[in-house]
Formats: structure tokens, C-alpha cells, sequence
């Protein structure tokens, strides 16, 4: 398929292959145009950041996004004014004015404090009743009008929650930002001042809990099953097992598009992760000897600073791993299950072919299907389908577009130039840069995550539903990138590696708080490393090691 990327807009684009791996649905294109664009250009006036918003753009399917910047955002890529000129527009420009005072504002309150308690006593359960209600709905005793009018309440439920979604980024990366900020300047290095962050998302724990909880209580009643409906033979075992599929079942667990499936479709998956799941406690106190270690380093008259952000970080670190779920996994896997009805119904009048062709529709082509048989056609409806699996087979550049020199730290205003370095540090730490270059074909180096060597069978797998499908308990997964969409496929790993991400991502973190060997950031992991060939993780030396190629292990 020879595809042209054409440049979506003056300036550089980059890349966002992690979340979105190619054929995105046109409506979560929609969802993510607006909620991000919206979400940014609200928050960024009243957080001090010197930008107008993020922008977004698919091309042949592939998400790439570009920060506006705060004045003349759609000219032509030029090299800034000089320093001294910038000094000068930086401090009279009425925006930047305005952005300097809020940026001082946003340092000195620290207002994420307010809304972390926000999230927990209100945000979150509202989100979660909310869930509930659309979830109990049982869709196919819907006539198509109710039907039509479920959808549409979902679908702008899920426009308002993933707004919310990313106005919370704003909170909870900026504490992690500050800590990763400051302890550079104390020559603490992002790597370790994060490893005294684990602990601190008790959210990311209880999945795994919960897992190893209702395999404990089968082994207590001699209960070995082969389904997830012989889990029903243990009362106390099936009472965990229902609670746990109402908190995650309608949950996307492979991904963050709508044709990605909800755990409650893939009974197997689960019962396979209930037979692996291990316990999860492991020392507590280790996270609190990194710190002690770490504010030994830092300067006396340093130390109580240090206290105080590495407490506001914890306390971010955890509103980070609680709002996806929350805000877009479950709102995004009940539109799914409200479309897949719909579809039963579309082919059954032959106005779809496939079931699965409902994700190449927009929200407007649904319901008028739905309810007056107008739109596009079977053939015209199969053909965009067809197009749409074969983008996910592209090979994208990582940027779109000549490059943007940004203007130099110093010439901003003291405030804003902590919250640029702040935002620059979480990208670097984030692995949204670069990702490491690799040493050679055979010995490839990275990120490394925990003290541990491990050497296992490698599957390598695009997506988590690949993985889920091929993956062993025990077995080295070989991926591009993790999201939360993982988290229930890393509670099987004996081991990780990713070709991007750095030690702030979200396979990083994971792996720290599941205690996974780990490597991070490798960029040519997916072509070095085939599946099924045998490979050691060193997290100690941040390294990975072919130590057998498959077609010598055969």
C-alpha cells in the first residue's frame, strides 16, 4: 500500500504510535481532536504555559499532535528572534504577561492538591455511577429508537469524561514534572528519584489483587476450572469474580480504540490471568529507604523541599494511574458494546456486511442507519473497513514536517521558564524524545527497570489483545509500548521490553510497582528481537541480551 503522510499543518508534528497504533476509528479521531485541543487550550491560560494548546491530527490513520505556540502559531517554521529581543516580547506581549502571572500563581498554591482531594471524593464516584447506570442497561431488550438514544448518552458521557481525562494531565504530571525538575539540579538522577515513587498508586496494585484474590479462594474450595463459568463452583470465589467483572468487565483491555474488546468478551483472557496471578506484596518500606537515600544527597538547607514535592508527586503519581480507567477505558468500552449491538442489528438488514465494519462509521452514520436506513452503503461501508486494516500496516514517519526551534529557557520570564523545563523534563523522562539507540544487533541497551537478570522465551506483539492471545505465563514480552491497556498482561510477564518509553512512562511505572524486569526505550527492539528467540533482561545494566535465536532453539 504506497501511502503519501502529507503534512497536516505549518510547523513539526510528531508521532503518537503508543496509544493509537495506526486505522484509529473515525469516532475516537473526533473524541480525541476535540477533547485534547479543548481540554489544553482551557487549562494551559490558567496553569502558565506558554503555548496555546496541543494540536491534533490523524493522517492515514496514524495520530500525530504539534504544541501551538502561543503567537503567531500558523507560520511558516523560522528559527525564534534573537535572545534579547525575545527577553523584551516575552515581558511586554499581553499573553505572556498573563501566562507569567498564572505560572507564578500555579508555583507558589500548588493547586493540584485541591483537585487530587476533588477526584477522590467527587470526580471519581460521580465518573463511576455514572458508568454504572449505562452499563446495567441491558442493550438488547433496547427497541433501535432506545437503542439510538443509549448510544448517543454514552457517546457524550464520553466526550465530557475524556475532556476531563486530560484537563486532570495537567494536575498530575505537573508535581511529578517539579520533583524530576528539582532533584536534577540536586545531580538526583530521574531513574531513581522515580524508584521512591512506587508505592504510591494503590489503584495500579488492586487489579492484581483482586486476580490473586479470587485464585486464592479456589485453591481454599479445591476448585480447578477450565472456564470462567467453573469459577461459579465456589460461592466465595464467584462473589469476587462478579464484583471484579463490574469494576472491570466493560473495560477496554487491549487498547484505547472501540475495536479493541472489553474484558466481559474475552472470558479466556481473564481465567487465564486469575490462574497466573501471583501475590502482589512486596516491601513496602523499600520505597522509603530509596527516599531517605535520596535526601542524604540533597543540600540541608534542601531537605524539607524535597519532603514536601516528593509527597505532592506520590499523591499525583496516583490521580495519574486512577484517571484512565476511570475517565476513558470504561466510558470507551461501553460505546463499544452499545455499537456492537447496533451492528447485530445493521447486518442483520444487510445495511453492514461485517459486524466488525460499525468502527469505520462515524457516530452520524450510526444512528441514521440505525433509525432511518440511510447512509453509506454495504459495499462503500466494507471498502473504508478494508482501508482501514491496511493503515495499520503502514510503516509512519515519527514527525511530519520541518523542524521547530524553540525559544531558548532564558529568554522567558523566571516562571514561565520553570513551567517549560518542568513540561521538557516530564517529555524526556516520558521517552516522548527519542528512544536509546542500540549498542548492536545483539546486545541492545535502554532504560532499565528493577535489580533483577531474567532470561525467558520472548513474544513479541504490536498490541496487548496480540499479546494476550500468544503470551505464557512467565514469558518475556516484546512490545512497542505499554499503556494502560496492558495492565492486565504484565500481571503474566516473567519479564519486559519496549522499543519506546523512558523511565516515566507508563511501562516503567508499572513495571516498578509489579516488581517486572524490565527495559525501556529500546528503538530497534522489535526488528532486533524475534519472537520465540531466548533473551536475558539485566535491569541493573539496562541491557538486553539475545542470548538464543529461535531457529537455533529449534
Amino acid at each position: 500500500m504506497d501511502v503519501e503522510f502529507e503534512i497536516p499543518g505549518p510547523g513539526q508534528w510528531s508521532l503518537d504510535r503508543s496509544h493509537f497504533p495506526g486505522g484509529t476509528t473515525p469516532i475516537m479521531q473526533s473524541l480525541l481532536h476535540q477533547s485534547i485541543e479543548n481540554a489544553f487550550r482551557e487549562q494551559w491560560p490558567l496553569r502558565g504555559i506558554p503555548a496555546e494548546t496541543m494540536s491534533v491530527a490523524f493522517v492515514n490513520g496514524f495520530m500525530y499532535s504539534r504544541l501551538r505556540p502561543l503567537v503567531l502559531a500558523d507560520r511558516p517554521s523560522s528559527q525564534p528572534p534573537p535572545t534579547f529581543l525575545l527577553k523584551i516580547l516575552t515581558r511586554i506581549h499581553p499573553e505572556f504577561r498573563k501566562r507569567t502571572k498564572a505560572a507564578k500563581k500555579t508555583l507558589t498554591t500548588s493547586p493540584t492538591r485541591a483537585v487530587i482531594q476533588e477526584w477522590h471524593e467527587e470526580i471519581r464516584p460521580r465518573f463511576t455511577s455514572v458508568n454504572l447506570n449505562f452499563q446495567d442497561a441491558d442493550l438488547s431488550l433496547l427497541d433501535d429508537e432506545d437503542l439510538t438514544n443509549h448510544f448517543n448518552s454514552v457517546l457524550t458521557h464520553l466526550r465530557f469524561s475524556m475532556k476531563e481525562h486530560f484537563r486532570l494531565h495537567n494536575f498530575d504530571l505537573g508535581p511529578l514534572g517539579m520533583l524530576l525538575l528539582e532533584s536534577k539540579k540536586w545531580g538526583l538522577e530521574g531513574p531513581e528519584v522515580l524508584e521512591a515513587l512506587v508505592g504510591a498508586s494503590p489503584s495500579t496494585k488492586a487489579p492484581r489483587e483482586s486476580l490473586f484474590k479470587i485464585k486464592t479462594l479456589l485453591e481454599k474450595d479445591g476448585v480447578i476450572p477450565e472456564t470462567l463459568e467453573d469459577v461459579k463452583r465456589s460461592p466465595t470465589a464467584s462473589a469476587e469474580l462478579e464484583a471484579y467483572l463490574k469494576n472491570h468487565g466493560s473495560v477496554l483491555y487491549a487498547g484505547y480504540d472501540l475495536d479493541t474488546p472489553t474484558l466481559k468478551e474475552s472470558p479466556e483472557i481473564l481465567l487465564t490471568t486469575i490462574l497466573a496471578a501471583t501475590d502482589s506484596t512486596s516491601n513496602s518500606n523499600r520505597p522509603l529507604e530509596i527516599a531517605a537515600q535520596l535526601r542524604e544527597r540533597v543540600p540541608t538547607n534542601e531537605r524539607l523541599r524535597f519532603d514536601e514535592i516528593l509527597h505532592d508527586a506520590r499523591e499525583a503519581m496516583d490521580l495519574r494511574d486512577d484517571n484512565g480507567p476511570i475517565t476513558v477505558e470504561w466510558p470507551c468500552g461501553l460505546l463499544r458494546l452499545a455499537m456492537l449491538e447496533i451492528s447485530k442489528r445493521l447486518k442483520s438488514s444487510a445495511q453492514i456486511l461485517e459486524e466488525s465494519h460499525i468502527f469505520c462509521l462515524t457516530d452520524t452514520e450510526i444512528t441514521s442507519l440505525l433509525t432511518a436506513g440511510t447512509g453509506p452503503s454495504s459495499d462503500e461501508i466494507s471498502e473504508r473497513e478494508k482501508n482501514r486494516i491496511q493503515q495499520k500496516l503502514l510503516d509512519p514517519p515519527l514527525t511530519l514536517g520541518p523542524p521547530e526551534t524553540p525559544p531558548p529557557i532564558d529568554a522567558l520570564p523566571a516562571p514561565l521558564a520553570t513551567t517549560v523545563s518542568m513540561v521538557q523534563v516530564v517529555i524526556n523522562e516520558l521517552g516522548m524524545d527519542g528512544t536509546q539507540e542500540s549498542n548492536s544487533s545483539e546486545h541492545l541497551t535502554g532504560v532499565g527497570i528493577g535489580e533483577k537478570t531474567v532470561i525467558g522465551i520472548a513474544r513479541v506483539a504490536e498490541n496487548a489483545e496480540e499479546a494476550m492471545s500468544r503470551l505464557q505465563p512467565g514469558e518475556i514480552l516484546v512490545t512497542r509500548a505499554t499503556s494502560p491497556a496492558y495492565n492486565l498482561v504484565l500481571t503474566i510477564v516473567g519479564g519486559l521490553i519496549t522499543a519506546e518509553g523512558g523511565a516515566m512512562s507508563h511501562a516503567a511505572v508499572l513495571s516498578r510497582e509489579l516488581e517486572i524486569p524490565a527495559v525501556i526505550g529500546i528503538a530497534k527492539v522489535m526488528t532486533s528481537i524475534k519472537d520465540g528467540d531466548i533473551v536475558e533482561i539485566d535491569s541493573l545494566r539496562n541491557s538486553v541480551t539475545i542470548k538464543t535465536k529461535r531457529s537455533e532453539s529449534n
